[in-house]
């Protein structure tokens, strides 16, 4: 069996947590073969019958890290099960406290991780019906239900107004279907619509959605309870109670509600529940009400005032739509939308149900259906029994059966005249009189008690929801600025300083707020959300990830995107410059959070639709030839570790910005089983360094026996289709006069390798050095130091050191001079050249001065030597940098090979300050050259010209990799042509910015690897920073469009 039980009940064995103890597992040290050092469980017999590492399913090996519902379990790992068996007993790693890895010490994504169950022990939590049913039918029917409903079928008749319900009723449905799916989808915190849209769509549309509704609620219940302080005012005019004015009692009496409001919901949500029930139990019986006034005979008072009882004439009058005063279907639709826009009432306590997956598309659906069918109900019973104009003079009867003209000739039938409304207007009737509902019931008083609980229900509901959604949204830290509100309280982690936020901002709006200019863009805030939720199911299944499981099925994702689409096109139909206000707050907020790029990772559809569109435009360049026009270099560059050589990885990313494949690659060197652990564990943290550095970059590694191999493979398996490097970026072995044979055989073997597989080569070359490791090291160690001295501090302090610790900012040339290690400071030369090789690591980094790139173009390798340096002069960084062009000419042909080259230039639309022939290059280098040269490759050559035959060719045997006589003598011409060139780039380009330069290749089989390592040393040495390019000799530029 899967599951072990115990004997008692059937219990469910948790081994790895037991609720029932006050503490928790006792854990043993142990190390594993792979030198990591964790405690551990004490091996238990497994279900298989005898000691194994493996572990059956569980599911708190599923927990994420903080969880504090159960102790997270760890899996053994690959590594313990596959690696060379250790004797000894063996310890299986069963459980593990929270050792605080991916955690911030604050619970994590997962609901069950969401409270301590200490805690939780006395917390309250709800049930579908208290917790989403009654919350959302509280919402749902708001003042609308008793005030505008029965102006609403006037204006639109029952036939429109049905579709008026109908197309509200869509709009939720389909928003209800879709929240549905998604809060199926895995578990569910609190946070309401925030926490599903920013899990589904990422913190970008969650922060900036989660914002604005907060706000909204929170401006929602100021219109609320100024819709229920109107109504007791009336009721003060019409007693002559008047306190001061009206409008200066609404504000008091508004005040005063919202202050006993935020009472009930600091007390707890249990009070805040039952407060919610006595409310229901009203609307309801107000309901009710209703429907039993309907069918009560209609009095002579009631008659005059346009109510008949069930008449069939009346209900087929009102039939037809009869717009007046400028309204129209859409008018009216934007006056009765917002009454059905509270079917997020039980989603924004989230955190507080017991079971959120099932109590709420169970509980909003219900609710959608119970509310439609009430507004369908209540306004056909009313388009049944009144009609459109009444006076409500009773000295309007008129005999049965004469004869009016009108609209009032149904009310004629019925013995009543209202002919007079045509021509003035009247009071009563479904057109004039918003309190058809009050006269229509029973009891008149318990449709103001329906009134009054109807508002602040609804208000209640919002000073809940506005807290809690504002509580997830500050968790979250997506805006650091309010992580303030971020703290609860109490057993159910009431977010007090929420309350009090949404206390002062709803008091405000009561105060100094046109609820009438605000209503519509609260009503939108709310449409955007539910735009945003059906957006986000579409997305997501869009998407088709594997881990879109919704245990809900009933949903389309076409359904999902018409609802979308419906929520947007409601916004304008409400209110056109409220729905591009909202717009333009939500998009704003969006690129602020774009911008700020917080630190989280919820696995959002983004992610998934982002890698699906990856993958088909990959396939789709797959079926496309490459054209000449389309090439862009795509750069494999030899970084080492993404830090180690900065300016290769800075020209690097010159070259390919946003537009082009950049991939930095290592090489490990050593045994699989050594250094594996290393390559994994640097994988990681190598590509999050290049994103943290803005870097467009990918990090690759290879873990192989020999640096050449590994590059090999780096050269041939890179990149995916089209996307696959065409440029190999290679830093120039600055030491390859003291490194051993095999590293120099190496290194050429790279380049002969590059050459082999088409690539185009290029070669940086810096006087002070490219690489930087060594004072990586120095600057990690210091940091390392100092965080130990800081924790030692904390310790003699009684560990009251507050905050995490902060690494230290001093820069990097600090670093040198101060940091202190093992072996004391490095001499002072040595920190001298570090101090240098540490400022030209930065100089691509930095905008360069006005200045040359000067590209000597000796060799035509297809145009790659040219185009290069153009893209240089494309970036903001090199814009100030004029290209300068030198080429080999003969003599006396200097201005037509100018000319020429102009030309070429011209077709090929590169624009060049200068161009500058060279026809003194065959002229013999000077004798300190030639001096020189032989001083360097002396050390490497066979010199077997000396010997007698027999020693030379045994010579040649014992050191295959030197130079011989006979090979200089080869290659004279070509030796002397690099020892010359350098003379005439220190003439010339002494003083440019780049200089970039056509490599000389050497034939395979032919040069020694020493001679062309003497090549490239002579041809680049002195200079400023040099690339030696070559390409692949197929064309990369074209004049032809």
């Amino acid at each position: 069996m899967m599951e072990r039980f115990k004997s008692n009940r059937g219990a469910h064995v948790n081994s790895g947590y037991d609720p029932t103890l006050d503490e928790p597992p006792v854990y043993e040290e142990t190390n594993f073969s792979n030198e990591e050092h964790r405690a551990v469980r004490p091996s238990v017999m497994s279900a298989f019958g005898h000691d194994t590492l493996d572990r059956v399913p569980n599911i708190d090996f599923y927990r994420n890290a903080g969880s504090m519902s159960g102790q997270r379990a760890v899996r053994p790992s690959l590594q313990e099960l596959h690696d060379v068996f250790q004797k000894g007993p063996i310890s299986v790693p069963e459980t593990v406290e929270d050792d605080g890895e991916k955690s911030d010490g604050t619970p994590s994504d997962d609901l069950e991780s969401a409270v301590p169950l200490d805690l939780n022990k006395g917390a309250v939590k709800f049930g579908w019906i208290r917790g989403v049913l009654v919350r959302c039918m509280l919402n749902i029917w708001g003042v609308m239900l008793f005030i505008r409903l029965s102006w609403v079928f006037g204006q639109a008749g029952w036939g429109l107004g049905i579709v008026v319900i109908a197309l509200s009723c869509v709009v939720t449905t389909i928003t209800g279907l879709s929240m549905s799916a998604i809060c199926t989808n895995g578990v569910v915190r609190g946070g309401g619509a925030y926490y599903l849209i920013s899990r589904s769509l990422g913190p970008e549309f969650g922060g900036s959605i989660g914002l604005i509704f907060a706000f909204a609620n929170a401006v929602a219940v100021a219109m609320y309870v100024v819709g229920f302080a109107e109504t007791v005012v009336d009721l003060l005019i019409e007693h002559n109670a008047i306190m001061v004015d009206p409008t200066n009692d609404i504000r008091i009496i508004g005040c005063i509600t919202v202050v006993l409001l935020l009472g009930i919901s600091v007390a707890g949500m249990e009070w805040e529940a039952k407060a919610q029930i006595v409310l229901l139990v009203i609307l309801l019986v107000a309901i009710v009400n209703v429907f039993v006034g309907t069918g009560i005979p209609a009095t002579e008072d009631k008659k005059s005032k346009g109510f008949f009882g069930y008449q069939p004439q009346i209900f087929l009058e009102n039939f037809t739509p009869n717009f007046r005063g400028g309204e129209s279907f859409f008018s009216v639709f934007a006056i009765f939308f917002p009454a059905a826009t509270g079917i997020l009432a039980g989603a924004n306590i989230s955190g507080d149900l017991r079971d959120a997956q099932a109590a709420i598309p169970k509980g909003t659906l219900l609710a959608i259906l119970i509310t439609g069918v009430t507004y369908l109900g209540i306004a056909l019973c009313v388009s049944a029994t009144v009609v459109r104009d009444a006076t409500g003079n009773r000295n309007d009867s008129v005999p049965l059966g004469t004869f009016c003209n009108g609209s009032s000739e149904i009310a004629c039938d019925l013995g009543y005249d209202f002919s007079s409304c045509e021509v003035e207007s009247c009071k009563f009737g479904l057109m004039n009189n918003f309190q058809v509902m009050t006269m229509v019931s029973g009891f008149g008083p318990l449709i103001i008690a329906g009134t009054f609980s109807a508002t602040l229900s609804s208000a209640l509901a919002s000073l809940v929801s506005a807290p809690k959604v504002f509580q997830a949204l500050c968790k979250d830290n997506i805006y650091t600025a309010l992580h303030f509100f971020a703290k609860g309280h109490g057993k159910n982690n009431e977010p007090i300083r929420g309350y009090v936020l949404t206390f002062i901002i709803s008091v405000a709006f009561i105060l100094i707020g046109n609820l009438n200019t605000i209503a519509p863009i609260i009503s939108n805030f709310f449409l955007a959300s539910y735009a945003l939720i059906n957006f986000s199911c579409f997305h997501a299944s869009y998407a088709r990830s594997p881990g879109w499981r919704p245990a809900y099925k009933f949903y389309n994702m076409w359904l999902s995107l018409l609802g979308a689409l419906l929520c947007c096109v409601v916004m304008f139909v409400i209110n056109w410059w409220a729905a591009l206000l909202t717009y333009g707050i939500e998009i704003l907020l969006y690129i602020y959070v774009t911008v700020k790029k917080p630190n989280v990772n919820w696995g959002s559809s983004t992610q998934a639709v982002t890698f699906v569109s990856s993958v088909s435009n990959a396939l789709s360049l797959s079926g496309v030839e490459d054209h000449v026009k389309n090439f862009r270099p795509q750069i494999l560059a030899l970084t080492g570790s993404a830090r180690n050589r900065p300016p290769l990885l800075d020209l690097a990313h010159s070259f390919t910005k946003n537009y082009g494949l950049c991939i930095t690659c290592e090489v490990f060197l050593g045994p699989k089983s050594e250094v594996l652990p290393e390559m994994n564990a640097g994988m990681e943290s190598n590509q999050g360094w290049l994103v943290k550095r803005k870097r467009k970059a990918f990090y690759a590694a290879v873990a192989c026996e020999n640096f050449r191999e590994g590059t090999e493979t780096l050269l041939q398996a890179s990149g995916l289709g089209r996307m696959k490097p065409n440029t190999l970026m290679i830093g120039f072995k600055k030491n390859w006069l003291t490194a051993g044979k095999d590293e120099v055989q190496s290194y050429v073997g790279i380049l002969h390798d590059a050459f082999d597989f088409e690539y185009g080569t290029v070669m940086l070359r810096m006087d002070e050095g490219l690489d930087v490791l060594h004072i990586i090291k120095a600057e990690d160690e210091m940091l390392k130091a100092a965080k130990e001295q800081r924790e030692n501090e904390m310790m003699a302090n009684g560990g009251k050191g507050k905050g995490l610790f902060r690494k230290s900012r001093q820069s990097s040339q600090q670093v040198l001079t101060t940091r202190v290690s093992v072996n004391g400071a490095p001499p002072p030369q040595i920190a001298k050249m570090n101090e240098r090789l540490l400022e030209s690591s930065g100089l691509f980094k930095k905008k360069q001065p006005k200045g040359t790139i000067d590209v000597w173009w000796l060799f035509d390798d297809g145009g790659l030597t040219l185009l290069l340096p153009y893209i240089l002069t494309t970036r903001k960084k090199w814009k100030d940098c004029k290209l300068r062009i030198f080429i080999a000419g003969e003599p006396g042909r200097s201005e037509a090979d100018k000319e020429e080259m102009r030309s070429l230039l011209h077709k090929f639309r590169i624009k060049c300050s200068d161009i500058n022939v060279i026809d003194e290059i065959h002229i013999k280098p000077s004798g300190d050259s030639i001096r020189s040269f032989k001083e360097m490759i002396d050390p490497f050559r066979l010199h077997e010209g000396s010997k007698d035959t027999a020693q030379a060719e045994a010579l040649k045997k014992e050191y295959p990799w030197k130079i011989t006589d006979q090979e200089l003598n080869n290659f004279e011409e070509k030796t002397n042509l690099q020892m010359r060139l350098n003379e005439v780039l220190q003439e010339n380009s002494k003083s440019a910015n780049l200089v970039i330069v056509s490599m000389p290749i050497a034939r395979k089989g032919s040069v020694s690897d020493y001679l062309y390592m003497a090549w490239l040393d002579a041809l680049t040495k002195n200079l400023p920073p040099t690339l030696l390019i070559r390409g692949n000799h197929k064309s990369v530029l074209t004049f032809y469009s």
